[in-house]
């Protein structure tokens, strides 16, 4: 079979938070005449960014092309998860164009990339492309910085960056596994912000990749979509920390699932998430809340004390069960504070 006939896949991945539900939202409603087929891993239990893109299907990307993995990484679950899940896409009977994979914040792209030649898919699909996604204004900041060095003179007396830690070697590993590199949440950075992130990127990256700015996930579909890449034939050239390694693990990471009762003050809520960030040292929040007396449900979205929330749709049949998804560093987990702080 020819690459021409083969289902083209792109792999979206990036850190926590750094907006890759918000790019496929925007794919979806610019789908360039595609039917679209979509793949999404979380972390945890609570499947917050597959409702929210569930929400916005329509004729080019129905309800059935959207397909949620949740609690466990695709990356560590070839057999048993990933290759089921690509095959039953592939099997629709309006066979989809192109299939968008949003992995975990967590996952390594690479081990990914690996299942593309599982003799069970690998005549019949090519990754079109991987996409990474930073924050621009993090990077900017020197979070994921590969020189300590420069990471103290930009943030001196942070403690936590005075050296390696699993979520710079994601970070890296993203990078170093992407086609094209899009710098989110640009207007936050400003121009300075987002030069310092694309030298960050420069110098990280093993070979000369295009870095794009983007806001809200506003980016042409042309530019990401239709890259011909076939990563999958170029492994070696996309290096990782894990290398060498048969197998990897996620256990720097765990998630805390909280059930609240509604709340009358959304206002109060992002005050303790934000004490959440600076107290328990929390990386993302991000869930539904039953807000009293509305019949909309707030989604709310937390990078660090950076919290976000609005109205996506009324609560209809689903029961008014306010649930946040609390993600953290292994050892950073405390499931007892946080759900003191969060008053559940």
């Amino acid at each position: 079979m020819s690459d021409l006939t083969k289902i083209p896949v792109t792999v979206i991945t990036g850190f926590l938070g750094a907006g890759k539900t918000t790019l496929i939202r925007h794919l979806m409603q610019n789908p360039q005449g595609k039917r679209l087929a979509i793949l999404v891993n979380e972390f945890g239990t609570l499947g917050v960014d597959g409702d929210i893109l569930k929400s916005c299907a329509d004729e080019n990307c129905p309800l059935e092309n959207i397909v949620e993995l949740a609690n466990g990484c695709i990356c560590c679950t070839v057999a048993d998860d990933f290759i089921p899940t690509i095959e039953a896409l592939m099997a629709l009977p309006q066979r989809p164009d192109h299939i968008l994979i949003e992995t975990s914040g967590l996952a390594l792209p690479k081990p990914l990339l690996k299942a593309f030649d599982w003799p069970a898919i690998r005549s019949r699909i090519t990754v079109d492309g991987v996409v990474a996604i930073a924050d621009a204004e993090a990077v900017a900041a020197g979070r994921f910085a590969p020189d300590v060095a420069a990471v103290d003179a930009q943030r001196a007396g942070d403690d936590a960056l005075d050296h390696e830690t699993p979520l710079s070697e994601v970070f890296e590993d993203q990078i170093a596994c992407a086609d094209i590199v899009l710098l989110s949440k640009a207007d936050l950075a400003g121009e300075a912000g987002l030069a310092a992130a694309r030298a960050v990127i420069e110098a990280e990256a093993p070979r000369r990749l295009p870095v794009l700015a983007m806001t809200d996930g506003l980016i042409d579909p042309r530019v990401i979509l239709g890259l011909n890449a076939a990563a999958e034939n170029d492994i070696d050239a996309r290096p990782s920390h894990h290398d060498g390694h048969d197998d990897h693990e996620h256990d720097d990471f765990a998630s805390v699932v909280v059930t609240l009762p509604e709340i009358a003050d959304p206002d109060s809520l992002v005050a303790a998430i934000q004490r959440l960030a600076r107290e328990q040292h929390i990386l993302r929040v991000k869930g539904y809340v039953a807000l009293s007396g509305k019949p909309m449900r707030l989604l709310v979205q937390a990078v660090g004390e950076r919290v976000r929330h609005q109205f996506d749709r009324p609560w209809g049949a689903d029961p008014r069960q306010s649930q946040l998804v609390v993600i953290a560093e292994h050892h950073h987990i405390d499931a007892d504070a946080i759900h003191r702080i969060l008053g559940a």
